[in-house]
């Protein structure tokens, strides 16, 4: 075994009780009680909540790939739904890994969201809102905007870059808001600029799974007093605040999990025998599924050759088949 794939323990990140207690879901932060507490209560626990995950995202651990194309995953379904859409996640994984490689225009447009998302989860952070990476993921979200447009677009989001940790989760809403776009780009954007601010190498898909409560407390465009007004925007910033802790928290929560499944491919690994078997251990650690139906060229692995080591690998509890289909399968952590 090549020394990055072999087995090791990471220790779990432990969230402890009361934050989870703390964190407010989209009831209680609309009802009495929690929802009463003031705007720096909620964004002291989501900054609790984010640095339960910096820890997880600074380990930079050997499964950190898959794991942010997990949570791209559940990102697309939520988007397509709010879109009207009715793929869901198996529908969404489909699209993408069992087009022709390359073939990236057939995935159709639920595909593209989830190619938007991978985009968000896959390249540098710091590329993620250059004017040229904007342009290619607003039209994975079917937007067209001018050059002009786009100019303005980035100018605008370095400008939040500078600003405010919570003026840069609300700023990046109401850009999205004023350009014409949808909930599920300010989203995106949030996130892209969450990891710029905080020095993570990728990003972390977060807000898209909390798209639709992230659209509430929206501040009004017209209104006559301007302590409504106020409290609008104080609303909004509260709902993102609550939404982005408990997206963190779930992120923590599926390193979690992938990373005990991690471990136990791992461990199964050096048993191996199939010829190439690394390279095919390593591409489940850094994706959220291969497909076996189209061999691995990358392992110069034929598809009866990966099927039988897939095959292997699910005996051995180390990954699990996820589209449940007896053809076109697929398999992940």
């Amino acid at each position: 075994m090549t020394p990055a794939l072999t087995s090791s323990t990471s220790p779990v990140v432990d969230v402890p009780t009361w934050l989870r207690r703390a964190v407010p879901d989209t009831q209680g932060l609309a009802g009495k009680g929690v929802g009463l507490n003031a705007l720096e209560d909620v964004a002291l626990t989501a900054g609790a909540a984010l640095g339960a995950l910096d820890a997880v995202v600074r380990r930079e651990e050997k499964w950190a790939g898959a794991w942010r194309q997990r949570l791209a995953l559940v990102a697309a379904a939520v988007t397509a739904k709010q879109v009207g859409r009715v793929e869901d996640e198996t529908a969404l994984r489909d699209a993408v890994l069992l087009t022709r490689p390359g073939d990236f225009l057939s995935v159709g447009p639920a595909g593209l969201l989830l190619l938007a998302w991978r985009r968000l989860a896959t390249r540098p952070s710091e590329d993620l809102l250059t004017r040229k990476n904007l342009g290619a993921v607003l039209e994975e979200f079917s937007y067209a905007p001018d050059d002009e447009a786009l100019d303005d677009l980035a100018g605008d989001l370095r400008r939040l870059a500078a600003g405010g940790m919570v003026d840069m989760v609300v700023g990046a809403f109401t850009a999205a808001d004023r350009y014409g776009f949808g909930r599920a780009v300010g989203a995106w954007f949030a996130d892209a600029l969450l990891a710029q601010r905080l020095g993570w190498l990728r990003a972390v898909p977060l807000l898209g799974a909390e798209v639709n409560a992230a659209g509430q407390g929206r501040a009004r465009r017209s209104g006559t007093a301007i302590v409504a007004s106020v409290e609008d925007g104080r609303s909004q910033a509260k709902s993102l605040l609550a939404a982005q802790a408990r997206a963190a928290l779930r992120a923590v929560d599926l390193s979690a999990e992938l990373g005990r499944r991690a471990e136990r491919m791992l461990a199964v690994a050096p048993k191996l025998r199939a010829k190439a078997a690394d390279t095919v251990v390593e591409r489940l650690l850094n994706e959220d599924a291969l497909a076996a139906s189209r061999g691995d060229k990358k392992a110069g692995m034929s598809d009866r050759g990966l099927r039988r080591l897939f095959d292997r690998l699910v005996e051995f509890g180390a990954v699990r088949e996820l589209s449940g289909r007896p053809t076109f399968r697929i398999y992940g952590l």
